[in-house]
């Protein structure tokens, strides 16, 4: 490994950083994974849309990918924080909560996010079981089926445009006053979809599993599958204590090639796509892991 420890760390071991790494220990880099095991999509009972895998519970792809991945012998994997991140000289110097450092080359963040739960019981229940943010990874399974929509003003229009493929028993539910535009309410109400405004106070569920919309004024409306996309926060500030410029959408800007505005510095996965499902983070991943070595490869037929 020459100077280094090693070619490259991945922060992030889930499925953007597992992937990058089969990349890379393929072209026999040394590569360290670094992770801690909280993935957004924990609860998540199920994963579809995803080929040789549809089905699958997101842990059991996780320990699959982990094990195909591992065998590589120039592939490492730690459970550790990365906490700090610096440049020494052309390296990247990764500082750890368990008070440890390592160096290489080149970083690839796939650190994910974490959604931010609004103070409504029942909402974490039921997140990633029928509370969902994407009809692709779900939508088969609660085709047909009464479907409401938690959100306003473009993206809840984005949804119920999207979702009418899928159920016709569709309400949109604002929250509170709606911000869609007179253009917007006429196309809903054209295709049949009603909007509520009135403020929401829980959500009434078993298991996870939606049952009813409660009211502040004491409405109930029976429900199955509720669609919704709540913020988020990136679970690390790596990128941007490395000085990685990020898009009006709060992720790290990154070019075709998973590339940052930071030489040396890749990102893949949630953190930086708008796409956030498996099939997404893995085929960044690899992008992100091929260019990487591919980088390396042009640096070494310089100096």
């Amino acid at each position: 490994m020459k100077d280094h420890k090693y070619d490259v760390i991945i922060i992030g071991g889930s499925y953007a950083g597992l992937s990058a790494a089969l990349s890379l220990g393929r072209a026999m880099r040394h590569v360290l994974i670094m992770d801690t095991g909280t993935p957004s999509n924990w609860q998540t009972p199920y994963a579809h849309n995803m080929l040789l895998h549809d089905g699958q519970t997101p842990a059991e792809i996780t320990a699959a990918a982990k094990a195909q991945v591992l065998a590589y012998p120039t592939v490492s994997f730690v459970e550790e924080r990365a906490t700090g991140a610096s440049r020494l000289g052309t390296d990247f110097v990764i500082d750890t909560e368990q008070g440890k450092t390592y160096t290489s080359r080149k970083l690839i963040l796939a650190t994910g996010l974490t959604d931010i739960m609004p103070d409504m019981e029942g909402y974490k229940e039921c997140w990633g079981i029928s509370l969902l943010h994407c009809p692709y990874c779900h939508g088969y399974e609660a085709r047909n089926k009464r479907t409401g929509i938690l959100g306003n003003s473009d993206m809840g229009y984005d949804f119920a445009c999207m979702l009418r493929n899928w159920t016709k028993e569709l309400t949109l539910y604002t929250n509170g006053e709606s911000t869609l535009t007179a253009e917007q309410m006429e196309k809903l109400k054209h295709h049949h979809v009603a909007v509520i405004e009135t403020p929401i106070s829980s959500i009434d569920q078993k298991n996870g599993h939606v049952k009813h919309l409660v009211f502040e004024d004491g409405w109930q409306v029976p429900l199955t599958v509720l669609y919704t996309r709540p913020d988020h926060q990136h679970q690390s500030d790596i990128a941007e204590r490395l000085g990685c410029i990020f898009t009006a959408h709060n992720l790290i800007e990154t070019d075709a090639f998973q590339r940052t505005n930071v030489h040396g510095v890749y990102a893949a996965g949630d953190n930086s796509s708008v796409g956030r499902s498996i099939a997404v983070a893995i085929a960044h991943g690899s992008v992100a892991g091929m260019m990487v070595n591919k980088e390396m490869m042009e640096e070494a037929f310089i100096y």
